[in-house]
This record gives structure tokens, C-alpha cells and sequence, in this order.
């Protein structure tokens, strides 16, 4: 190996990242990219070229034969999966790469859990399929939660997230019968639901011998505090102070050396790089979630940086005809690595390309990796979504993170987007390690946003006249003057239930307050597009039908719609004992409201940077979060008979049944006064998913909230709740003390104000309306770390 020659497959940044690592070592010639990227173009020792396709296998071998290559890397998991490491076999040229029977661990989900299976590597509980009606039946076997996969590859998705048994059989038929992910899902992974701290484990491997670089943490949401879709990664850090060696000695014995094990007994060894994907339970127990058969990205673009030793000479070890990875140093650096991803506008939907873009020069310690970029006769375009990143290496984690964010302000291009706060959760206090998310109560908020998103084309088949608004505000609208019935007004309809609150008046045997808040969680969200309610309808779902307890509830029904001015005009009571047992029961209410078309809310069009955000106090939790309430409860080891800790006069269960405050009367008073009627332009209820996914349902796409969380003081029941919960997740599960956002003209908020305070109304200023980058998100939370 005393001067390689290689090929190189892909353009993305986890690509650049290897060329510009192999480059480095002086057993390297040269590097052809095919094809490469506007920063592979400027390396040396490496050439990019167009002459042959990527995924033309008999073609690369050609070319490589004439170009005297006697080492190929393929980056990306497509080639590998369809077996190019076979085709350079053949030819008599080693490749850094898994076998195509190998590649199976991330071709198929299936075969890898399998596998695992086979070789008691601890991984989530799962069932395979790929008959329809046996998963089906399996669903609803089991009571666990769980993650639907498509078994193939499916470009990064292919994974649904379900909440109920309902949303687990749709899923499922989306994937198998509706085929949304393709042929992947001619298959299906049924798989418990895991909950705890993820890891990104890359290690090279030559078919025995295993060998690790440090553990990385990737950051797959777009938005800051791990928020909104999916990406590819929009930045990642190494090494997590998560990954301690004692736990790391436990995945290497317990997890990597038994799956390379285990392929070389089952007849294919592994060559290549191995990812694999973990996640850290709460009590340290790690399982596996997946594994990847190349470079991760952006893993690639993070812990090469700190790799002190020849990856060439690793790479060689590994893939050459005889392995000798064993007597290889794999010796990386005691420093810590970050890397912030970059992306274009509108990334991870759709986004525009050959946008001109500027790189200065980075001084030591930072790298500019390419990914979406491309090189036209000396100028510098984007090319991708996620367009090109800045790594920076420190002697501490603080250290590298900031000089990577000094890195990303080398950086420039119209509409760029990046995330403020990677490695966010090192930056946890001691304290506050084993800090509580929703997810880890069993409830994702990303899973209902993307359920939303995913109906969206079907809600839209059913549009008829006046009746064309588009899902995902908080009350549906017809327009019964534009559905034939001229001269009638807007009426708005709004359905809600009071959730998992239920649980809690079921063990108090204390029902009336629950009444009022399923009253309040419907006329709530009708009043906030500018609705009066005027009728309101129950539904009471119960194993069997405790009178007295059913006639508690209703009466709080009662009690809440005489509150927000309504009429309780019907109901249904449903006795079911095979789907609900003991005294359980389930409640949901629809509440109709009615407007004229000039008071339809939000005013989007009429929003301007500048203006005012206003918030009305909260009654207390309200009725969304109580999945991670009880799962706060439970922690802390507490009953609900017990005495509160934040309310001595009352028990914890009596504490948290104070019921959903009802904002109508005080709304519509303010909106019919003169201050009101011309200056408010926007109002947002906060229920489940809190400020942060609530306040941008009232936004122009091109206006974001800046709210100072600092501007009011968070309810004892918050920061007793803060004390097991992330901030983060408080700021997007919970109302933390403000149950309505308002939106004012600066130049009528007094006015409103006042009136909302003559009113009864406890009113905070919050913030104001700001311009939201491309791709940005629509509510920025300052002074966030007040509540760690």
C-alpha cells in the first residue's frame, strides 16, 4: 500500500470529509471523486470527474481499471446495498465496503432485527411482516407502543411513529397497502417504542477485528431544542459525555463484537464501516436501534477530525486481500469536535438550487466540509439541501462549538439556515440529567405534527363550497353564505377531549372539574378565530355506567358552557365493556361557534414586524401534558392523596384538577370594543405542545414570535414540574403559566390591555413579531436557560 490510488463514490459532505482525511496521508497519490463536490474540487491529491455515473458498477470498474486504482470507497448506502463491492472483487480490486450480503444489515430492517435476534443483541422487542392482516392482528395483540418501519430503504424515512391503536392501523395500511414509502414497505418492522438518550457509533472493521472511533450525537430535527421535521442531521458533536467507558466497554461487549461476530459466522464477514445507531435508556441499558453499513453524516464530518492516525492505512487494513486491522493503530485525539450544518432555504422540504454562495478562509482548528455545493467555471453555487458545514476542534466541548459557530459566519449564501444550540443537551446541568421528555412518557409531539402534514391531501378531497380551509389551525370553518345559504354567517366547529387529566379525576373519584375543561379545551380554540361560541355536544365512553359519576361529569359540562355563554344541546353515552375496563371512561366534546367574516381570526395579511405579543395567565397545567405529569408524579414517588408540594392547602390529585381556565367572555368583550376590533390580528391557545407549537399556527409563513419566556414568573406548579422536565420540553408540552397569545398593533396594546384587565384578565407582554429567516422557526424563546 505504498502508494494508493482511489476511487472515491459520492458528493456529500461525508464524502469531502474522507477525501480531505485520506489526502493527508503519504501513502496516498491521488483521490478521484466521482463525482464529487465544490469542496472535493479544491483538495489536493484529489480530481472530481463526471466521465463515469456512480451507479454505473460496470462502468467504475472499467474507469478504474485505466486509472490504475487499486482502492475504492464508496460513500453513500445505495451501492453497497446493490452490491458494488462485488463487482471490484471480480476485478481484483479491494474496496472499502461490506459484501451485498452484508449490506443486508441496513438494506433490509428486517433481516437486521433478525439477525439480532439470532445473536442476542440487545435491541427493541419487534415482530416482522409481510402479510397485512397478520400485522394487523399483532397490532392489536399488544398494548406497548410502537414504530412502524418499512423493512427497505427508503431514503431516510419510512418510520411512523404512532400515538393510538387507530393511528397504528392506519399507519400500517399507509405502508403495506397504500405503499407511501414504495416497495420498502412490502415488508414491515413492528418495534417497541425506546425512549432515552441516542449515540452514533461508526467503527471500522475487517471482518474480525473491531475498532471504534468516539461516540458521536447527531441532531436530526431542523429546529432549535430539537424541533419541527427530519433531517439528514443538522449537526452533530463527539465525544458525549454520555458515552463514559464503562458503557462504552459494555456496547462494544454486549453489542459490536457480538454483530461482527456473528456475520462472520454466518457466513459474511464485515468489511467496512459499521454505524450503529444506539439508544441509552434511562437506566443506562443500551439497545439498538439500527445499523448503517458506511460513514454516517454528519458523524463523518465530526470524529475524523479528532482521528490521529493514517485512515488510509486503516482503510487498507481493513479492506486489502489479507485483514490486518488488528496491528493497526485507530488512536484519536483528547479533544472534543462540533460540527453545524448549513442549510438551504426551505430544507428538509423543498428548496431552491444554484443559489451563488461565498467561503472565506478558515483558520486552523475549523473546517469547511462541502456537501450540496457544486464548482461552475470558478463559481460557487448550492447544490442540495443540506449545502455544506463548519467543524471546529477545542480542548473543550465549549471550546469546539463555539469556534464551529465562528466557523459558520465564514460562510454565506442568500436565505441560509443553521441550528443556534448543537450540543445543546452536553450543556445540561449535572442536575438535570435525568430530566424527563414527553417522548419518554410514551407521547410524541413531532408524531402528531407529522400525522397532520401526512393527511392534509386526503382532508383536502372532501372541500366543497365555503368549506375549503386548510387542516391545522384551531377550529375548522364553513362559510354557510358560500355554501348555499345566502346572507348566513361563518360557523366554526372545534372537537377536543381532556386526555390522560382523566386518569388522575378517575383515581379522586372527582369528575365535575374534568367537565369544565372539556368545555374549555373546544370553546377555546373557537374564540381564538374570532367565534363566539353557541352550542356544545358531549360524548361519554365508559366499561359500564356509573350514574352518579356520569352525571358529576355532565354537570360540569354544564357548568363550563354556562362559563364561555354556550348551550349543551345533546350528548352520547356509550357502555363498552370489551374496550374499557373497571371504572374507566373517556370523554370528547364538539363545540359550534358562529362569526361574521370580518371577525374571522387570524389577520394574517395584516401582520407586521413590530407587532406586540401578549399573553393571558394560566389557571395551572390545564388539560394537555398529563402523560408526563404522572410520569413526574410517579418519579417523585408521590400519590395523589398526598399532600401537594406547591399548594399545601390541597392534595397533589386536587391540585392538578384545577380546571382549564375559559378565556371567552373577556376575548370577545375585548374584541368587540373599538381597541380590540382594529388591533387585534391574531390569538393562539396554548394547549399541547405549549408556546412553541402553538403561537406559529396564527403566523404568516414570513413572521416568527420572540417571546421572553423571563417576562412572566412560571406558576408554582411549573417550576415544580421543571425540576424533572427540560426546559426545552416545558416551553412544548405545557402552557408554563400563559393559556392564550394574543397579537396586537403596537399602537392599540394599551388599549387592549386595559381591557382585557377591567375584564378580570392577568396580561403579560411577551414580545413581539419578527422577520423569520428562510426555513427558520415561527417562535424563538429567549432566556430559555431561566427555567433549567
Amino acid at each position: 500500500m505504498s502508494s494508493l490510488r482511489i476511487l472515491l463514490i459520492g458528493n456529500g459532505g461525508r464524502e469531502h470529509a474522507l477525501a480531505w482525511k485520506l489526502a493527508q496521508s503519504p501513502h496516498v497519490e491521488s483521490i478521484i471523486a466521482v463525482p464529487g463536490n465544490g469542496g472535493t474540487a479544491g483538495l489536493p491529491k484529489v480530481t472530481n470527474t463526471t466521465a463515469v455515473k456512480a451507479n454505473d458498477y460496470p462502468g467504475l470498474v472499467e474507469f478504474a481499471k485505466k486509472s490504475n486504482i487499486n482502492l475504492v470507497v464508496p460513500g453513500p448506502e445505495a451501492p453497497l446495498v446493490d452490491g458494488i463491492e462485488g463487482f471490484f472483487r471480480e476485478a481484483g480490486i479491494p474496496v472499502f465496503g461490506p459484501s451485498k450480503e452484508a449490506a443486508r444489515m441496513e438494506g433490509s430492517k428486517t433481516f437486521s432485527k433478525d439477525f439480532m435476534k439470532k445473536h442476542n443483541i440487545p435491541t427493541a422487542a419487534y415482530e416482522n411482516f409481510s402479510d397485512y392482516e397478520k400485522a394487523s392482528a399483532y397490532l392489536k395483540s399488544i398494548s406497548h407502543n410502537v414504530v412502524l418501519k418499512a423493512t427497505g430503504l427508503a431514503a431516510g424515512k419510512g418510520v411512523i411513529i404512532p400515538q393510538t391503536q387507530e393511528e397504528a392501523q392506519q399507519g400500517l395500511k399507509d405502508i403495506m397497502q397504500e405503499k407511501a414509502f414504495g416497495d420498502a414497505g412490502n415488508e414491515v418492522v413492528v418495534e417497541e417504542f425506546l425512549v432515552g438518550d441516542e449515540l452514533s457509533i461508526l467503527s471500522f472493521c475487517d471482518g474480525t477485528t473491531i475498532k471504534s472511533l468516539p461516540a458521536a450525537q447527531d441532531h436530526k430535527r431542523i429546529g432549535d431544542g430539537d424541533t419541527g421535521l427530519n433531517t439528514g442531521g443538522m449537526g452533530c458533536y463527539a465525544p458525549t459525555k454520555l458515552a463514559t467507558p464503562e458503557l462504552l466497554a459494555r456496547v462494544e461487549r454486549e453489542i459490536l463484537q457480538p454483530t461482527i461476530d456473528g456475520m462472520r459466522k454466518d457466513g459474511f464477514p464485515f468489511k467496512g464501516c459499521l454505524f450503529t445507531g444506539l439508544m441509552i435508556a434511562p437506566d443506562g441499558t443500551p439497545k439498538v436501534l439500527e445499523y448503517n453499513v458506511r460513514f454516517g453524516d454528519p458523524e463523518t464530518q465530526t470524529v475524523l477530525p479528532l482521528l490521529e492516525s493514517d485512515l488510509a492505512k486503516i482503510m487498507y487494513a481493513c479492506a486489502g486481500p489479507i485483514p490486518y486491522l488488528e496491528d493497526v493503530p485507530v488512536k484519536v485525539s483528547n479533544k472534543f469536535s462540533t460540527t453545524v450544518v448549513v442549510a438551504a432555504p426551505g430544507y428538509p422540504e423543498s428548496y431552491p438550487k444554484n443559489i451563488p454562495m461565498q467561503v472565506s478562509a478558515a483558520p486552523q482548528d475549523i473546517t469547511i466540509f462541502h456537501a450540496g455545493t457544486k464548482l461552475s467555471s470558478d463559481v460557487l453555487a448550492t447544490d442540495g439541501g443540506r449545502v455544506i458545514a463548519a467543524n471546529a476542534v477545542g480542548n473543550s466541548l465549549r471550546a469546539a462549538v463555539d469556534k464551529a459557530y465562528e466557523g459558520v459566519k465564514l460562510i454565506n449564501f442568500d436565505g441560509m439556515y443553521y441550528r443556534k444550540d448543537i450540543a445543546h443537551r452536553a450543556f445540561r446541568k449535572s442536575d438535570t440529567s435525568d430530566k424527563l421528555t414527553y417522548a419518554q412518557s410514551g407521547v410524541s409531539i413531532d408524531a402528531g405534527n407529522e400525522l397532520v402534514d401526512r393527511i392534509k391531501a386526503a382532508v383536502a378531497t372532501t372541500r366543497r363550497p365555503g368549506a375549503d380551509a386548510v387542516i391545522g389551525g384551531f377550529g375548522g370553518e364553513v362559510d354557510l353564505s358560500h355554501a348555499g345559504f345566502p346572507g348566513a354567517p361563518i360557523i366554526v366547529g372545534a372537537i377536543d377531549g381532556v386526555g390522560t387529566k382523566l386518569i388522575i379525576a378517575q383515581k379522586m373519584n372527582k369528575h365535575d372539574t374534568v367537565g369544565i375543561d372539556l368545555v374549555a379545551m373546544n370553546v377555546n380554540d373557537l374564540v381564538v378565530q374570532g367565534a363566539e361560541p353557541f352550542m356544545f355536544l358531549d360524548y361519554y365512553g365508559c366499561s359500564r355506567l356509573d350514574v352518579s359519576v356520569a352525571a358529576s361529569f355532565v354537570e360540569g359540562v354544564a357548568k363550563g358552557c354556562i362559563e364561555s355563554g354556550c348551550a349543551l344541546v345533546g350528548g352520547e353515552t356509550a357502555e363498552m365493556p370489551d374496550l374499557y375496563t373497571g371504572d374507566d371512561y373517556d370523554a370528547a366534546g364538539a363545540a359550534i361557534g358562529v362569526m361574521k367574516s370580518e371577525q374571522r381570526l387570524p389577520r394574517k395579511d395584516a401582520m407586521t414586524e413590530g407587532d406586540v405579543l401578549i399573553g393571558l395567565a394560566s389557571s395551572g397545567v390545564h388539560s394537555n401534558g398529563f402523560s408526563l405529569v404522572r410520569k413526574v408524579v410517579q418519579k417523585r414517588g408521590l400519590d395523589y392523596t398526598d399532600a401537594c408540594p406547591w399548594d399545601s392547602s390541597k392534595s397533589v390529585g386536587e391540585a392538578l384538577l384545577t380546571p382549564t381556565k375559559i378565556y371567552v367572555k373577556p376575548l370577545l368583550k375585548v374584541l368587540a370594543s373599538e381597541p380590540g376590533a382594529t388591533n387585534v390580528k391574531g390569538m393562539a391557545h396554548i394547549t399541547g405542545g405549549g408556546l412553541t407549537e402553538n403561537v406559529p399556527r396564527m403566523l404568516p409563513k414570513h413572521l416568527s414570535a420572540e417571546i421572553d419566556v423571563a417576562a412572566w414568573e412560571m406558576p408554582p406548579v411549573f417550576k415544580w414540574l421543571a425540576q424533572s422536565v427540560e426546559p426545552v420540553e416545558m416551553a412544548r408540552t405545557f402552557n408554563t403559566g400563559i393559556g392564550m397569545v394574543v397579537a396586537v398593533a403596537a399602537e392599540g396594546v394599551e388599549g387592549v390591555i386595559k381591557g382585557l384587565e377591567e375584564a378580570g384578565e392577568k396580561v403579560y407582554r411577551l414580545g413581539r413579531l419578527t422577520k423569520r429567516p428562510e426555513g427558520g422557526n415561527g417562535c424563538e424563546l429567549r432566556n430559555l436557560e431561566s427555567w433549567a
